[in-house]
C-alpha cells in the first residue's frame, strides 16, 4: 500500500521531516492509555475507557447529524442499543489492532504523516500547513495525539482487513454462467383479470362489516394527541439581536491579525548530495568535497543553477525540476535549511548548509511577503463571530433562569418567554407515535406526554433539542388514545371486504385460465406484448411476477404463469421466446468478476472477524433503558 512512500524515502524526508517530528514527540500511546479510567469494556488484556468511548459516540453522533440534517435527533444517541453498537464497533477496533500487531505490521511516522500532509483540508496553496491542520482539527473536537492516533489504528486495521477483503475468489466460468443467467432476455406478454371486473357480483353484508369491526380493534384505534402551546429559546434567536461595535471589531481585528494574514513564503531550489546517516568519515568527507566542487561551479555561474541540479543533486523530487521546491512557508523544512533560506535574499546563492539529509546548495529565486487582509474585507465575519461568541454567553447566562422560570411558574410559559424575549407558539398538536423531528424529539414527546404535563398541566422542563437551543411547552388540550367509531369506518370496512372478495374472485379465475393456457387451450385474453425482461434489468412488472418468469421452463414455448397482483387482480405472463447470450465481451467478464471478488473477500472478512471475536475475551459494558449503569 505504501510502496511509493518506500521507494521515494529521500524526497519524503525532506519535506516532511519537521511534520514527523511533533508526532515522534506528542507520543501515540496517551489516548489509548486513558483505558485505566472509567473502564467500559476490555478486549483481552486492553482496557477501552469511558472517555474513548464518549469520544466514539461523539464522532458517530456527528456524522449522523451531518447525513440527516434537521431531521437529526439527538435522543437517539440515549437509547442503549445505540450506545451498545458504538461500544461493539470500538471493541472491534480494538480487536483488529492487536492482531494486526501481532501479525508483525507496523506503520511508520513517515508513513502518517505522509497521508496527513496530502489531506486537502491541512493544506494551503497545495501544501501542508500545521496551523490549517491544527485547526481543522479543533474544530471536530480533537488533538494531534488523537487524530495521529486515529489514522495510525485505521492503517494498521485496513492492512489486516485489506488482506481477506482484497483476496476474494471469482472462476471466469463463474463469472460466465452469471452473466448468461442475468442477461438472458425472455420476451413476454402480459394480461390481467382485472379485480373491478369482479366488484359488480360482490355484495357485504352488514354483519359481515360488524365482525371485522369487532374482531379488528387495533385497526382503529387513535393515538395519544396533545395540544401544546410552546417557546423556543436559542443562541441564534439571541445573536440576530445583537450589533458589534465598530471599536469591538476592530480590536478583534487587531488580536487577531495573523489569522488574517498571509505568512510570509519563500520559493527556493537546491542541490542535494545526500549523505547515509550510517555513513563513516571517508565517505561523509567525500560527500562534502563533492558539495564544494558543485558550490564552486555554481558560485563561479549561478544562471547554470537548474542545471547543475538536473545534472548532480541526489533529491529526485526536485532534481528534474532543476531543485525548485516551490513557494513554502517558514516551518515547513528541517530547521537548518528552513534558517538558510528565510536569511537570504532573493537571487542569493548559499554556502554549504548540513542537514541530516546531507549537504545542501540553496538557492532563493523568489519572496512572496506576508499580507494581512484590510480590516473592510473581513469585518462581515468578525462580526458574525462576535454576535455568535456574544450569543453563545448571554445564552449560557439566562438557561438556568430560562429553567428555573419555566419550573417555577409551572402554569404558563409566557413569563420565561418575555424573560429571554422569545414568543409563545400556540396550537400546536402532537401525536404520541409520531416520528422524532428537530423540534419534536423523543425527549420532548415523552415530557409532553407524562403525567405531570398532561394531568397536572404544568410546563415541560426545559428540554435540550440541539446545541445552544431550549424548547419547554405546556399542555393546553388532551386526547386519550380512543378506537373510532363505527359508523365513521363501516364505510371503509365494507370497500376492504368488497376488494377482498373480488380479489379472490379474480384468483380464482385467474388460476383456471392459467391452467387452461398451460393445458394448450385458446383462451380470449388482452395481452401486452412485447416486453423484453432480464435479470440484471428493471421493470414495471411486479417482482412475484418477473420471478416466476425466469423459474418457468422454457423447453416448451410459450410458457405461461400466473401471480396475484393485490392492486390489479391475477396476471398472467406468457413467456414468447428466450435470447441467450451469443458471445461474452472480456471488459464485462472482468467487471463481473471484480464484483464477484468483493463479495467473497467480504465474505472472508466477515468469517475472520467472526472467528476473531469467538475467540477473543470481550467484556462490554450493560446500558439500561434508563441509562448507563
Amino acid at each position: 500500500m505504501f510502496d511509493f512512500v518506500h521507494e521515494r524515502k529521500r524526497v519524503v524526508q525532506v519535506v516532511l521531516a519537521l511534520i514527523i517530528l511533533p508526532f515522534a514527540l506528542w507520543g501515540l500511546d496517551s489516548y489509548q492509555n486513558s483505558g485505566d479510567v472509567g473502564v467500559v469494556a476490555t478486549v483481552n488484556d486492553t482496557k477501552i475507557g469511558q472517555a474513548e468511548f464518549e469520544d466514539a459516540l461523539m464522532q458517530q453522533r456527528r456524522r449522523m447529524q451531518e447525513l440527516a440534517g434537521e431531521n437529526f435527533d439527538p435522543a437517539l444517541f440515549d437509547r442503549p442499543e445505540i450506545k451498545r453498537s458504538v461500544l461493539e464497533g470500538l471493541a472491534t477496533q480494538h480487536l483488529l489492532l492487536a492482531n494486526a500487531k501481532e501479525a508483525g505490521l507496523t506503520v511508520s511516522d513517515e508513513q502518517i504523516a505522509q497521508i496527513i500532509a496530502g489531506v486537502g483540508a491541512f493544506q494551503k496553496d497545495g501544501r501542508f500547513d500545521k496551523q490549517m491542520y491544527e485547526a481543522a482539527l479543533r474544530a471536530q473536537g480533537m488533538t494531534p495525539q488523537l487524530f495521529e492516533y486515529r489514522v495510525r489504528q485505521d492503517i494498521l486495521n485496513r492492512q489486516l482487513t485489506d488482506v481477506y477483503a482484497q483476496n476474494g475468489f471469482a472462476a471466469d466460468t463463474t463469472a460466465d454462467t452469471l452473466i448468461r443467467l442475468n442477461e438472458q432476455q425472455r420476451v413476454v406478454s402480459v394480461a390481467t383479470l382485472a379485480m373491478d371486473a369482479f366488484l359488480k357480483g360482490v355484495s357485504v353484508a352488514d354483519a359481515e362489516v360488524r365482525k371485522y369491526y369487532e374482531q379488528n380493534p387495533q385497526q382503529f384505534e387513535l393515538p395519544e394527541r396533545a395540544q401544546v402551546d410552546y417557546v423556543v429559546f436559542s443562541a441564534d434567536a439571541l445573536a440576530d439581536k445583537i450589533d458589534p461595535a465598530a471599536a469591538e471589531v476592530k480590536s478583534y481585528y487587531e488580536e487577531h491579525l495573523a489569522e488574517f494574514s498571509t505568512q510570509e513564503q519563500r520559493q527556493a531550489a537546491h542541490i542535494l548530495i545526500a549523505v547515509p546517516t550510517q555513513a563513516g568519515d571517508a565517505e561523509k568527507q567525500a560527500a562534502r568535497q563533492q558539495a564544494e566542487q558543485l558550490l564552486a561551479d555554481v558560485k563561479s555561474a549561478p544562471a547554470k543553477f537548474a542545471a547543475l541540479a538536473k545534472e548532480h543533486s541526489q533529491d529526485p523530487g526536485s532534481a528534474a525540476n532543476g531543485g525548485d521546491l516551490g513557494m513554502f512557508a517558514r516551518g515547513m523544512m528541517v530547521k537548518p535549511f528552513d534558517d538558510a533560506v528565510f536569511s537570504m535574499e532573493a537571487g542569493q546563492i548559499s554556502d554549504l548548509v548540513q542537514t541530516d539529509f546531507g549537504y545542501h546548495i540553496i538557492k532563493v529565486t523568489a519572496i512572496k511577503p506576508s499580507r494581512a487582509q484590510p480590516l473592510q474585507e473581513v469585518s462581515a465575519l468578525i462580526e458574525q463571530r462576535l454576535r455568535a461568541q456574544h450569543a453563545a454567553d448571554r445564552f449560557a447566562e439566562l438557561a438556568e433562569r430560562f429553567n428555573d422560570t419555566v419550573y417555577e411558574q409551572s402554569d404558563s410559559l409566557k413569563p420565561a418567554a418575555e424573560l429571554v424575549g422569545a414568543k409563545v407558539v400556540s396550537g400546536q398538536w402532537l401525536s404520541r407515535d409520531q416520528q422524532p423531528g428537530e423540534l419534536w424529539t423523543a425527549k420532548v414527546l415523552e415530557a409532553v406526554f407524562s403525567e405531570d404535563a398532561v394531568k397536572n398541566k404544568r410546563n415541560t422542563a426545559a428540554v435540550e433539542v440541539k446545541p445552544n437551543t431550549l424548547l419547554a411547552a405546556h399542555v393546553t388540550d388532551h386526547q386519550p388514545a380512543s378506537v373510532r367509531p363505527y359508523e365513521e369506518v363501516a364505510g371503509g370496512i365494507r370497500k376492504l371486504l368488497q376488494h377482498r372478495a373480488a380479489l379472490k374472485a379474480a384468483e380464482e379465475q385467474g388460476k383456471l385460465t392459467l391452467a387452461g393456457l398451460q393445458a394448450g387451450e385458446n383462451k380470449k385474453l388482452v395481452w401486452k406484448t412485447g416486453l423484453k425482461l432480464s435479470r440484471a434489468q428493471r421493470s414495471d412488472l411486479d417482482p412475484a411476477l418477473q420471478q416466476q418468469i425466469f423459474l418457468a421452463d422454457t423447453g416448451k414455448l410459450p410458457a405461461y404463469v400466473g401471480v396475484v397482483d393485490v392492486k390489479s387482480g391475477y396476471v398472467i405472463a406468457r413467456i414468447d421466446s428466450v435470447k441467450d447470450v451469443e458471445s461474452i465481451d472480456p471488459a464485462k467478464r472482468e467487471r463481473y468478476t471484480q464484483q464477484m471478488r468483493q463479495v467473497t473477500g467480504e465474505a472472508l472478512l466477515s468469517a475472520y472477524l467472526a472467528e476473531a471475536k469467538a475467540g477473543a475475551d470481550i467484556t462490554l459494558k450493560a446500558f439500561a433503558d434508563e441509562g448507563e449503569k
